[in-house]
């Protein structure tokens, strides 16, 4: 009896506890649903303010940038081709602009200039020679012009005379003849009288032949100045012709000697250079180096049409990762969009931006160096994302696949 009074007692000392622990649990069981439904609305709440009211930044993103410099680099071309006589190009060499860089052989050129240079100093003799002479003829054919006109005038005058004086002795040996018809005067000096009228009579004619044999003397003697005058004036023409053909040629040639002798187009320094040494062959149009004219930093990045033509905009900020410089390690070279091109080229649109900040400093900014560019082109709600991304996802043109499984015939 004793024995199961004890046992009952210690029963009833231990199922009190239990049960009170019983009554806890069902306790915290109920209470668990409400806080686990309170925290799913105060989450979904949040996610909702989220997705609707948040902003979010909105990328367009170009893996095709690079540095360079405000002004543009210049390329070092061989204007000719030719054997290399001076190759004066080093790598990150400072240059000035004119500086002689690279000079071709040009001895079949200076030699051929040479004999135009002679051919030039005997022609020039020759033209000048000429020039005096035919200077002398044209002065002697105008001395010979005013001497025709002046013996013109003077067989003129004599032959005036002479008619005079013949019409004067007819008109005496008339009276005479009516003299001696009236007998007044004897037959004898009748005849006189018409003798003399046939003399002056005769004298006048031969006074206008040898004024007109002297006339036609001095243009005949006009006409061979004129001639040879003629003959001067085309071989001084054929001479300065060569003159002319001679300076031609001359300035051909040294042009072509100054297009074997390369100059620094620019001053900067030099970025790239050919493995040339002086003997080697170069062709017209070799790329023999580059130079870089100092200047400010800025990156030009290329974007397709559908992601920057009126989203991208002047002024909108940017950052530029360089490749070789982890992001993560250096950071972003911050940027602004300074200009955007109007039409695309082979696909590309240009876009070209201010360095505004380099955080890290340490990196060596040179022209060149390429990177991924990315430009804040809007600020969108999460949601609006969603939307756009599926209106998007839903415009996409269909595959030739696709468009073969649609079916045929007109709509229902």
């Amino acid at each position: 009896m004793t024995r199961m009074a004890c046992s009952l007692l210690e029963g009833a000392l231990v199922s009190a506890p239990f049960a009170r622990s019983m009554r806890a649990l069902s306790v915290d069981r109920a209470r668990f649903p409400h806080c686990a439904i309170a925290s799913a609305v105060v989450l979904l709440g949040a996610w909702l303010a989220w997705l609707f009211g948040a902003k979010v930044s909105v990328y367009e993103v170009s893996d095709v940038s690079r540095l360079e410099t405000e002004r543009a680099a210049h390329s070092i071309d061989a204007l000719a081709s030719g054997r290399i006589e001076v190759f004066d190009l080093t790598l990150n060499q400072e240059v000035e602009k004119g500086d002689v860089l690279v000079v071709l052989d040009s001895e079949a050129e200076e030699r051929r200039l040479y004999e135009e240079r002679t051919r030039l100093a005997t022609l020039s003799p020759q033209i000048g020679a000429l020039e005096r002479v035919l200077s002398a003829y044209e002065r002697s054919l105008a001395d010979d012009r005013a001497a025709t006109a002046v013996a013109v005038r003077g067989g003129k005058a004599k032959h005036d005379e002479a008619e005079t004086s013949a019409r004067l002795a007819r008109e005496e040996a008339l009276r005479a003849q009516k003299l001696q018809e009236s007998g007044a005067i004897s037959e004898a000096e009748a005849k006189r009288a018409a003798a003399r009228a046939d003399e002056t009579r005769a004298a006048a004619e031969a006074r206008a032949l040898e004024a007109d044999l002297e006339s036609r003397a001095l243009r005949t003697r006009e006409s061979q100045g004129i001639a040879r005058i003629e003959d001067l004036r085309r071989e001084l023409a054929t001479l300065e012709g060569s003159r002319s053909t001679s300076l031609a040629i001359i300035a051909e040639l040294e042009h072509e000697i100054e297009r074997r002798t390369i100059r620094a187009p620019v001053a900067g320094r030099v970025e790239d250079v050919a493995i040339r040494t002086a003997g080697a062959w170069v062709k017209e149009g070799e790329k023999l180096g580059v130079i870089v004219p100092s200047g400010a930093l800025r990156v030009v990045a290329e974007f397709p049409p559908h992601t920057s033509v009126g989203r991208v905009r002047a002024g909108q900020t940017a950052r530029v990762r360089l490749d070789g410089y982890p992001w993560t390690q250096y950071g972003a070279i911050g940027a602004r969009v300074v200009s955007v091109a109007s039409e695309p080229r082979q696909g590309r649109v240009r876009i070209e931006l201010d360095v505004t900040a380099e955080p890290s400093g340490r990196i060596p900014l040179q022209h060149g160096m390429t990177g991924t560019t990315e430009i804040e082109v809007d600020a969108a709600s999460p949601a609006t994302l969603v939307l756009r991304a599926t209106g998007q996802l839903l415009e996409r043109p269909r595959t030739p696949e696709a468009k073969a499984s649609l079916p045929t015939g007109g709509a229902s």
